[in-house]
C-alpha cells in the first residue's frame, strides 16, 4: 500500500484525508502551502484512511467494501422489514390456534382463508421466521454491522490515539469555531486552561500548545449500539437450535401420561385432572348476558404431575420414573422445571374415552342382551370373550372417522369420531358376522346377520388439555444486546465529543474548536473560559462552507 508523508514528517496510510500527526490536509491540491481554499474541513472519522476506501483489488477488499457501505446495511434492513411484514399478514405455523379442527398447516390456511392462505403456505410464509433466506438476511444484517463498524471504528480509533496538541495552522483555520488573537501572554492563556480543566477538560500540553478535550467516550456511542445490535441479531439466529429455543404444542388426555416433546425422552407429564370454570347463570351480574349468549368459560386448570427418567434407570423397569414437581397450570401462572415452562393455552372437552355395547340376536327385539363389551377408545382390545361363549372380534377400529374416495380414513388418531368393524363369532363357530359401527350408524354389510352390536348407553369423556412445552435460553441475550443497545444511546446522545485547541504562533493566539454536536454548547463553553481575557471569541465559520 502506497504510504503518504506529511511535511510533519509523520507517514500516513493511504487514503488519510488530514494528516495523524498535526492534522494538515493531505488530499488532493490542499496539502499546497498557501492554498486559499477556505472550505471547512471533513472532520468525520477525523480524516483517517478506510479500508473501504484504500483497498480494491482482491476479491475479499470489494466484498469488504460493498458490506461497509451504509447504503447496503439500509437495504438490507428494509428488506428485513418487508419480509417481517409479510410474516404477519395470516398467523405463523406456531401460533395457529389450538381449537383449530385441523392444524395441519397444509389445510389449516386453505380452510381458513381460501387460495390466498393456500399461496401464503406454499410459498413458506407460513414459517417465515425460521426460513433460509429470512435467517440469512438477517446473517447479512449482523456481517454488515460487524465490517462497517470494523471500517470505522479501527481508523477513527487510531487518529484520536495519535492526535497532539500542536495542529497545523490549516488545520485550525478551517476548523468550523475558530479565532485569532494579538498579543496574548502567557498568564492569559493558563488563565482559559485553568478554567477548562473546572469545566472538566482534560489538558495535554505540549511546547506551549494546548489540547483541551472531554467526551471522547461519546464517540463510541454507535460502535456500543452495532455491538449491542449484534448480539441481538446472534440470539434471533440461536433461537433456530433447539437447544436453545424450544417450542412445542403437546395434548395431554386427562389420566394420560406422556412424553414432553423436546426433551429427549428425560422428562413426562400426566394429566391428572383437568378442571373447566364456566360463569355462573344464577348470578345476577352476568345473568342476562349468559342468557344471551349461553355458557362463557371462566378458566380452566389443568392438574399435572412432571416426572424425570431416574439417572441409573434401567429401560423397561416400572420405576424408572421419579416425580419432580407437582402443580397447576392456568392461564398466566405457567409451572417451570430444569430450564423449561409449560404453559396452558387450550383445551378439548368432550372426547370420548370408553364406549359400551351390547351383543343382541336380531330375531327378537325384546329378547336380553347376550352380553356386553367395553372398549377403550385409547388402547382397545382385539378380542373380547362373553360368559356364554360369544367370541367379537375387532377388526378395524378408526379412531377418527372419515370417507375419503369412498374408502374409510381416519383423520387422527385421537377417538373424536370412533368407528369400528366387528366380527361376531356365535358359540363354537369360526365363522364370524360383520357389521359397522359409528357415531349414529349401525351396518349390516350383509343384511342376513343373527347377532347385532348395539350402543347401550352414553360414552364416557374427558377434557385434552393443550399445553405449550418452552425453552427459551436465547431471552438472556435479547435482554443483554438490548440493554447495551439503550447504553449506547444514552451514550452517544448525552455527551459530546469536545475538542479546543490553543496553539501560540508568532506571538498571536490560534483558538480552534470541534463537536460532533450541540455547537452551542462548546461556544458557551470557550465563552466562559476567555471572559476578562484580550483572547477574541470564536467565530462560526459555517457561512464558509456553503
Amino acid at each position: 500500500m502506497d504510504k503518504i508523508k506529511c511535511e510533519c514528517g509523520h507517514i500516513n496510510p493511504e487514503g488519510t484525508v488530514l494528516c495523524e500527526a498535526c492534522g494538515k490536509p493531505v488530499e488532493g491540491n490542499q496539502h499546497i502551502e498557501g492554498n486559499e481554499d477556505k472550505k471547512l474541513l471533513n472532520m468525520r472519522y477525523d480524516g483517517s484512511a478506510r479500508r473501504s476506501q484504500t483497498y480494491n483489488t482482491r476479491i475479499v477488499d470489494r466484498i469488504w467494501t460493498f458490506f461497509s457501505s451504509v447504503k447496503v446495511g439500509i437495504w438490507l434492513i428494509v428488506l428485513a422489514l418487508l419480509g417481517s411484514g409479510i410474516g404477519t399478514i395470516f398467523p405463523q405455523e406456531m401460533y395457529i390456534p389450538a381449537e383449530a379442527p385441523d392444524r395441519n398447516p397444509a389445510v389449516f390456511y386453505e380452510d381458513y382463508y381460501g387460495i390466498a392462505g393456500k399461496i401464503y403456505y406454499q410459498l413458506g410464509f407460513h414459517d417465515l421466521y425460521s426460513s433460509w433466506w429470512y435467517l440469512l438476511l438477517i446473517a447479512l444484517i449482523g456481517i454488515s454491522l460487524v465490517i462497517c463498524s470494523l471500517d470505522r471504528f479501527i481508523p477513527l480509533r487510531r487518529a484520536l490515539k495519535l492526535q497532539k496538541p500542536k495542529r497545523h495552522e490549516h488545520f485550525l483555520t478551517r476548523q468550523r469555531l475558530y479565532s485569532k488573537s494579538e498579543n496574548i501572554t502567557e498568564e492569559e492563556k493558563q488563565t482559559i486552561v485553568d478554567r477548562l480543566k473546572k469545566q472538566r477538560y482534560k489538558i495535554v500540553e505540549e511546547d506551549g500548545y494546548v489540547l483541551a478535550e472531554k467526551g471522547r467516550f461519546s464517540r463510541w456511542g454507535p460502535y456500543v449500539n452495532h455491538i449491542g445490535l449484534i448480539i441481538i441479531l446472534l440470539a434471533a439466529l440461536l433461537r433456530i437450535t433447539p437447544f436453545f429455543y424450544l417450542d412445542e404444542y403437546v395434548w395431554v388426555r386427562e389420566g394420560e401420561e406422556i412424553i414432553i416433546p423436546g426433551t429427549e425422552n428425560e422428562y413426562y407429564i400426566e394429566n391428572e385432572k383437568f378442571t373447566l370454570d364456566v360463569y355462573d347463570k344464577d348470578d345476577p351480574k352476568f345473568k342476562d348476558a349468559l342468557e344471551k349468549t349461553g355458557e362463557v368459560h371462566k378458566g380452566y386448570t389443568t392438574d399435572v404431575k412432571i416426572s424425570k427418567v431416574k439417572d441409573d434407570a434401567v429401560v423397561g423397569a416400572a420405576d424408572e420414573l421419579e416425580v419432580i414437581k407437582k402443580d397447576q397450570i392456568m392461564m398466566n401462572h405457567p409451572v417451570k422445571f430444569d430450564g423449561y415452562t409449560l404453559y396452558q393455552s387450550g383445551f378439548q372437552e368432550n372426547e370420548f374415552k370408553t364406549m359400551y355395547f351390547d351383543v343382541v340376536e336380531t330375531s327378537d327385539e325384546n329378547a336380553e342382551p347376550l352380553g356386553d363389551i367395553e372398549v377403550d377408545l385409547r388402547n382397545p382390545e382385539q378380542t373380547y370373550e362373553l360368559d356364554n361363549g360369544v367370541r367379537i372380534q375387532l377388526d378395524q377400529y378408526y379412531p377418527d372417522y372419515a370417507l375419503e374416495d369412498g374408502e374409510p380414513i381416519t383423520k387422527t388418531k385421537y377417538p373424536r369420531n370412533p368407528a369400528f368393524v366387528f366380527s361376531v363369532y356365535p358359540p363354537g363357530s369360526d365363522e364370524g358376522e360383520l357389521s359397522f359401527l359409528g357415531i349414529g350408524q349401525n351396518i349390516d354389510p350383509t343384511g342376513e346377520n343373527e347377532y347385532q352390536m348395539v350402543m347401550n348407553k352414553m360414552p364416557d369423556t374427558l377434557y385434552v388439555s393443550g399445553i405449550t412445552v418452552r425453552r427459551d435460553y436465547t431471552l438472556p441475550l435479547f435482554v443483554i444486546g438490548a440493554a447495551i443497545f439503550m447504553i449506547g444511546v444514552i451514550q452517544g446522545m448525552y455527551w459530546q465529543h469536545r475538542r479546543i485547541w490553543l496553539n501560540p504562533k508568532d506571538g498571536n493566539l490560534l483558538v480552534a474548536a470541534h463537536t460532533n454536536k450541540n455547537w452551542f454548547g462548546v461556544k458557551n463553553e470557550i465563552e466562559k473560559a476567555i471572559e476578562g481575557t484580550n483572547v477574541t471569541m470564536v467565530e462560526d465559520q459555517q457561512e464558509l462552507d456553503k
